[in-house]
């Protein structure tokens, strides 16, 4: 079996530590090789298998990545190794959205220090349809999916809506299930993270945290377009009105 290629959340990891270095490799035999190479080992991404392939996210492989990432940044001199699509996604995202980019790398490695990631099973809507991995990363997709499916976090914040005396329809389109269907849609909207990981950080959710969206709006939140797989109904709202103008 072969070493499977790189994926988004992998090369975000290694091209955080390439930022942190000056946007220089790291060598094999440098400490942050070592501990982001059994980082790498750890992720729940590419099964049990791999661990049994000696070059896997090896010291060598991870210094490899390091230097791809390094002499492929445009400001670099030199000549730059081979590369691949994705490679130069990650740096032109660390370049464009750099505090985004490393909050995202930090989050992960929280969320893997403290076993949260390791817990959570592969969700359905982590890839999009394309088969892309968002530009987020895919364990973080996988992170916020999963408490949004939270039904003890839904059903508090519907209850907090009730006592309120707010309606429950969506934030974005008003749209109201139990109008539209009548009793088999009374009391049914979905929950949507208004930040994404990468810019709340891997803390606990508060109701403050989540916003009441229908089906679509709550999909169309977690499109992926022009670069962003995350809205806040705020910006979908603005979407929706610059499609009627």
């Amino acid at each position: 079996m072969r070493s499977p290629s790189w994926i988004r959340d992998e090369l975000l990891l290694a091209c955080a530590l390439v930022v942190e270095n000056g946007w220089r490799e790291l060598r094999e035999n440098d400490t942050r090789t070592h501990n982001l190479s059994r980082l790498l080992r750890s992720l729940p991404l590419h099964g049990d298998a791999v661990h049994n392939v000696p070059s896997f996210r090896s010291t060598g492989s991870v210094s490899r990545k390091t230097t791809d990432l390094a002499t492929n940044h445009p400001s670099y001199m030199g000549k730059p190794t081979r590369c691949g699509r994705l490679d130069k996604e990650v740096i032109s995202d660390f370049i464009a959205h750099p505090a985004e980019m490393i909050n995202a790398a930090k989050a992960i490695m929280e969320g893997v220090s403290s076993g949260a990631l390791t817990r959570i099973p592969e969700q359905p809507d982590e890839v999009a349809e394309d088969g892309a991995t968002a530009p987020e990363g895919r364990l973080l997709a996988r992170w916020a999916i999963s408490r949004e499916r939270d039904p003890r976090l839904r059903r508090r914040k519907l209850e907090r809506a009730r006592r309120l005396g707010q309606s429950l329809q969506c934030e974005v389109c008003s749209f109201h299930f139990g109008r539209f269907y009548g009793q088999l849609g009374e009391g049914y909207i979905e929950v949507h993270h208004v930040l994404p990981l990468y810019i709340s950080g891997p803390r606990e959710t508060q109701l403050d945290d989540l916003a009441l969206l229908c089906s679509n709006c709550h999909r169309m939140c977690h499109t992926n377009h022009l670069g962003e797989s995350w809205r806040t109904p705020a910006a979908l709202r603005s979407e929706i009105g610059r499609a009627a103008e």
